[in-house]
């Protein structure tokens, strides 16, 4: 049972308990999904449309269940296994990313490096995403595919302990399992939106384009059913990730902090990325990833808490003062046409005060 976050070490047990949860919720889940498909599938074949919930129903369901719960179970751990060893790529192919090396990439390399060091954590592999957007964000399940990837715009906008606080923020991610903990939740969330937009194709190209079968109006109203209970599933799936404590960005934060020994730093970076963290093309799966994501999850929740609170947790935790820093001129600012359409309050509070004084 997960207990109240009092420190890094309690935040890394309740991660390690919610992880092995989930691992244990979704099969079930899963597995329920096709009850509810096999029962609508029942009804409707016992009566050639949509019938009311029956006993006949709730038997064919559950034979479907009983009969092949080791198949489903199996299909499920494959699923899985599949997408472990191949998460990487996945992620690489979402979030637009390249790897880079030492050769690559010299002084970001070693700053990656300087400061695994000091975690005592084997250095994790580094990727660039070229885009003017500036974001972070840390992946992988062990040690072997442990990853941090960074925006171009990023690297170009902070200085060089602004970056250091990023990097070391996202290796408190990993440091903390917060990065397996989403993997898990992607992979299955995954699986579920796959079968729905399957499901859905499906209806579209034989129901909605095809001759033969646009009066065949009971199996169109089956194919919606089991479409609309996919969709229900993957909607259950995606609320588990709000299971996820949004502390884990304080949490990192402050990581970054005790890694670093920098507070300014960390929040000037912090102020530097509000309003200019959007990836172009990015998945919403990769923004809750990274060190800020403004964009509400899906139009409706937010995935981080409000980087100004962020700003002043750190300050008022660590007692040093919010810091000032310099604008870039109009032009410079222009240039980042993939924001998010969101002012960085940070910014225009001091574009303010310099037309005050």
């Amino acid at each position: 049972m997960a207990s109240p976050v009092v420190g890094l070490q309690t935040h890394i047990w309740n991660n390690n308990v919610k992880s092995m949860a989930m691992l244990a919720l979704y099969p079930l889940l899963i597995i329920g999904i096709i009850w509810l498909c096999a029962f609508i599938v029942g009804g409707a074949s016992n009566s050639g449309v949509m019938a009311p919930a029956s006993a006949q129903s709730t038997h064919f369901a559950n034979a479907i269940i009983f009969n092949y719960w080791p198949a489903i179970l199996a299909g499920v751990a494959i699923w899985f296994m599949v997408a472990f060893f191949f998460h990487t790529k996945l992620v690489r192919k979402l979030a637009h990313s390249h790897p880079v090396t030492r050769k690559d990439e010299p002084e970001f390399y070693n700053l990656l490096e300087n400061l695994s060091i000091t975690a005592g954590i084997p250095m994790p592999h580094l990727e660039i995403i070229e885009a003017h957007a500036r974001n972070a964000f840390a992946s992988g399940i062990d040690q072997k595919s442990f990853t941090v990837t960074v925006t171009r715009g990023l690297m170009n906008s902070l200085t060089k302990d602004e970056l250091e606080g990023v990097l070391a923020h996202e290796l408190t991610h990993i440091l903390n399992r917060d990065v397996r903990l989403l993997i898990i939740t992607i992979i299955f969330t995954g699986m579920i939106g796959f079968a729905a937009q399957m499901v859905w194709s499906n209806i579209r190209y034989s129901f909605i384009y095809s001759r033969r079968s646009r009066d065949n109006g009971g199996g169109l109203l089956i194919m919606m059913a089991l479409a609309c209970t996919l969709w229900l599933g993957y909607v259950v799936t995606l609320f588990t990730r709000f299971a996820i404590s949004r502390k884990r960005e304080y949490m990192a934060d402050a990581g970054a902090v005790q890694l670093t020994k920098n507070p300014e730093a960390m929040m000037r970076a912090l102020m530097r990325i509000a309003g200019r963290d959007k990836i172009p093309g990015a998945t919403d799966d990769i923004a809750m990833m990274c060190i800020e994501n403004a964009k509400p999850f899906m139009g409706l929740f937010t995935t981080h808490p409000p980087i100004e609170k962020r700003i002043r947790a750190l300050s008022d935790t660590t007692g040093a003062p919010l810091p000032q820093i310099s604008l870039p001129p109009a032009s410079h600012d222009e240039r980042f046409g993939e924001g998010n359409g969101v002012r960085n309050p940070w910014l225009v509070r001091q574009r303010g005060s310099r037309k005050n004084m």
